[in-house]
């Protein structure tokens, strides 16, 4: 048995190797999306997936000095990437269905929450100090992201929206980290967590809270 796949035996029984997943499948269909409203093709959109999709938890593990990547590891999940690109390709195509900035959204939040508390709870597990763990959880969620908008031409969301995104991360990682410390299982904490950023999340979008930006004279 493999180091990484003890690792995960051990600190959750399995629920970061699904927490891990769930995080990949969904900042996977963000960059579909992304590179679909962009116009790009299957070579394009797998390589923006991939970025959206792997990019923040392959720098967690560098950061960690974690091998192998879980790409590597889990390498059969390309395969599941690689398809989901082509089957997402022909169903828009073929519905001619318009992609709008808010099909993300959901997609988005729900990466967001998985990637935060994945991050957390590998790093803690590695030893390192809290507030590192949270800012690893932090780098873990939003990092796909942004590699997913520099490889569209844009301006990471992340760092422009100025509705909290990477702020609801650094909550939600904490959050994990109190529900820890109060002896709750890893599956209340994960759900907590994982409520407290998505909700958060859907909140700053529909009431289109923002965060102070740098003002221009």
């Amino acid at each position: 048995m493999n180091s990484y796949y003890q690792h995960y035996n051990t600190v959750a029984s399995g629920l970061a190797l699904s927490i891990e997943i769930i995080g990949t499948l969904a900042f996977a269909i963000s960059g579909i999306v992304v590179a679909a409203r962009k116009r790009l093709d299957i070579v394009g959109v797998s390589m923006v997936c991939g970025l959206s999709a792997f990019g923040g938890g392959t720098l967690r593990d560098i950061l960690l000095d974690r091998r192998p990547f879980f790409w590597v590891e889990y390498h059969n999940w390309l395969w599941v990437i690689l398809g989901l690109c082509i089957a997402a390709m022909i169903f828009l195509r073929s519905k001619h269905i318009e992609l709008t900035e808010k099909s993300i959204q959901i997609p988005d939040a729900l990466g967001l929450a998985m990637f935060t508390i994945s991050g957390t709870q590998i790093a803690i597990a590695s030893g390192s100090p809290l507030f590192v763990s949270v800012l690893m959880g932090v780098m873990t969620a939003i990092f796909g992201g942004v590699l997913r908008d520099i490889a569209c031409n844009e301006i990471p969301q992340a760092f422009t929206d100025h509705r909290p995104y990477a702020v609801i991360a650094f909550i939600g990682s904490w959050m994990f980290i109190a529900c820890k410390h109060l002896l709750m299982s890893d599956w209340m904490a994960t759900m907590i967590s994982f409520m407290t950023i998505v909700t958060l999340r859907m909140l700053a979008i529909r009431f289109n809270w923002s965060i102070p930006s740098w003002l221009s004279k």
